[in-house]
């Protein structure tokens, strides 16, 4: 899997509202995000052909996921600040794994897309027996 970062640079900018995180992002980062985003999409529907602007959609997530401030979040840090400048707590109990299951992390737009390319509607919606 190659990505081409001035594509996913495009595609981000004019279809993500969120790009912050993104465009801070470092080459060698924003690499990383891409070859995750596609690993795991390619894993997660493997019998499915998975266009580019899926895997952008997913590593932009990524990098708002994995931003400085979230991944001390998730490494436990409830409280931080800067005296006189800011102070920033996290809400208990809303901490995770970096890699618990990456599948719950992909966005509805980059299923969508999956879908789209493949002819199929792709849900994370998971259907459950009720027996009355």
């Amino acid at each position: 899997m190659n990505y081409v970062i001035p594509d996913a640079d495009a595609y981000i900018n004019a279809n993500c509202i969120d790009i912050e995180d993104w465009t801070a992002s470092d080459t060698a980062k924003k690499t990383r995000m891409l070859n995750v985003a596609g690993s795991t999409l390619t894993r997660a529907y493997s019998k499915y052909t998975i266009p580019n602007a899926a895997v952008y959609e997913f590593a932009n997530v990524l990098a708002i996921m994995y931003n400085d401030m979230l991944r001390m979040q998730q490494q436990g840090v409830s409280t931080f600040g800067l005296t006189g400048v800011f102070n920033v707590n996290f809400k208990d109990g809303t901490t995770s794994m970096p890699y618990d299951d990456m599948r719950k992390k992909i966005p509805q737009v980059a299923l969508d897309l999956i879908g789209e390319e493949n002819g199929v509607k792709i849900s994370r919606r998971a259907w459950k027996s009720v027996i009355l």
